[in-house]
């Protein structure tokens, strides 16, 4: 098989899968959805969720070894404009400017 075919396919069975879990969504009784730790679930699992994605995606290589490199001081200079209250743009822009200079200067 092709890879432009084996990409379709791949593509066609995410999209079938993901209207199936969202068919999944709507079809649980409403009496399920308002019990409280329902309600607890739903509202933490997106920021456990994103916690993870940003652990893996600034600490992760293709081994099972921890990177700390450029990626990681713009985690930190992330985290340090949160604690300072910064707005969302600057918490970012904090966090490009830091790793972009980490970058520069140890050339990687």
């Amino acid at each position: 098989m092709s890879t432009g075919a084996s990409t379709w396919i791949a593509v066609i069975v995410t999209a079938l899968g993901c209207y199936a879990v969202k068919l999944l969504g709507l079809s649980v009784p409403a009496g399920l959805l308002e019990r409280p730790l329902v309600k607890r679930l739903a509202a933490l699992v997106p920021i456990a969720l994103l916690a993870a994605l940003t652990a893996l995606q600034t600490f992760g290589t293709s081994g099972l070894r921890l990177a700390v490199d450029a990626r990681s001081a713009g985690l930190a200079a992330a985290a340090v404009a949160l604690l300072l209250r910064a707005p969302f743009l600057v918490v970012v822009a904090a966090a490009v400017v830091v790793t972009a200079a980490v970058r520069a200067v140890s050339g990687m």
